[in-house]
């Protein structure tokens, strides 16, 4: 149970539910994070509006499982079991690679990044998350050219920063409100990336 009041999805009226109509999974599912906006529905509208645009969309060209990793990496970091067991399990389908998705999990959870069986660039994307996770106040221009150096563009930097800081905010929204997984489906999240309209979970 949150911490604080939710409004579940058979209780929900106005602007609440007509946002859980857009974004409930199978069977009415609506994650328990969305559901800790609830009392604010202007609130939920942003996170959803916030997690299509940096994970769920085909603008970006940071493959999506990679993604999914510097935010479970986050997660980890920020000691997020919640979000970092959603998107393992996003991952997860992701991959289709069961034995290559238990070393990665493996490799972070002993904060290891070296044996992370990814490319060298995404161990660097790996490191600035950690560093800007840890330390923002520590990142310098240089840290960009370190990424630029492994063949990562502008573009695909700004990507890498933007979950980054969605997953500092989504961890914050979890922990400081007392979210919790119990009674979900883990893994549910937006996939029609095409469609920015669409928040449907599955």
């Amino acid at each position: 149970m949150a911490w604080i009041e939710t409004i579940s999805f058979a209780a929900a009226t106005g602007k609440l539910r007509m946002l859980y109509d857009r974004m409930a999974g199978p069977e009415k599912v609506v994650n328990n994070i969305l559901q800790l906006h609830s009392l604010r529905p202007h609130s939920l509208e942003g996170h959803m509006t916030l997690c299509k645009s940096v994970l769920h969309n085909t603008g970006n060209s940071v493959p999506k499982w990679c993604l999914e990793l510097i935010g479970v990496w986050v997660s980890i970091l920020n000691g997020c079991a919640y979000c970092r067991d959603h998107h393992l399990a996003g991952m997860k389908r992701l991959l289709d690679d069961d034995a290559r998705l238990q070393a990665i999990r493996e490799a972070l959870e002993a904060g290891d990044l070296s044996k992370v069986p990814v490319r060298q660039a995404d161990r660097a994307a790996l490191r600035y998350a950690e560093k800007l996770t840890r330390q923002p106040d520590s990142v310098e221009e240089r840290d960009i050219k370190l990424l630029r150096d492994e063949g990562l563009s502008d573009g695909e930097i700004l990507e890498i920063n933007q979950v980054v800081a969605y997953f500092a905010y989504a961890n914050r929204t979890v922990m400081g409100l007392g979210g919790s997984s119990a009674g979900e489906v883990l893994g549910l999240q937006p996939n029609n990336d095409a469609d920015e309209s669409d928040w449907r979970h599955s």
